[in-house]
């Protein structure tokens, strides 16, 4: 009879800054709106170094549409707690609303975070 040693736990994976970003925006949203594309390039100044985010949320359906329409008036002014991050500017940069078929609003936005530290 064999003995076999038990599962080691799968390493855990590392939340990225740009994970960390489409959590904050989910929680921001409500959770109503859809990643359609997320890129990032890295941004510096003299004295700054960091990243650039550029997002394409999704909200379909009228409750989602709504979340959609909130999300677009709070990002600007939104306090966000992102770990070792500062987000230095948030801004929507175009909306785009639909009715037919069914409600849908489109927004693309970006984020300039820097590195704290």
């Amino acid at each position: 009879m064999s003995v076999e040693a038990p599962l080691a736990p799968p390493p855990r994976s590392r939340r990225t800054a740009a994970d960390r970003v489409r959590a904050a925006l989910a929680e921001l949203h409500e959770y109503r709106g859809q990643v359609l594309t997320h890129t990032e390039k890295a941004w510096a100044s003299i004295t700054f170094a960091g990243t650039r985010h550029t997002l394409a949320l999704l909200f379909v359906g009228e409750e989602a549409v709504e979340a959609g329409e909130q999300f677009v008036a709070a990002l600007p002014d939104h306090e966000f707690a992102i770990p070792g991050q500062l987000v230095a500017d948030a801004g929507v940069t175009e909306v785009e609303h639909r009715l037919l078929p069914e409600p849908r609003l489109v927004v693309q936005c970006e984020l300039l975070l820097l590195e704290e530290g």
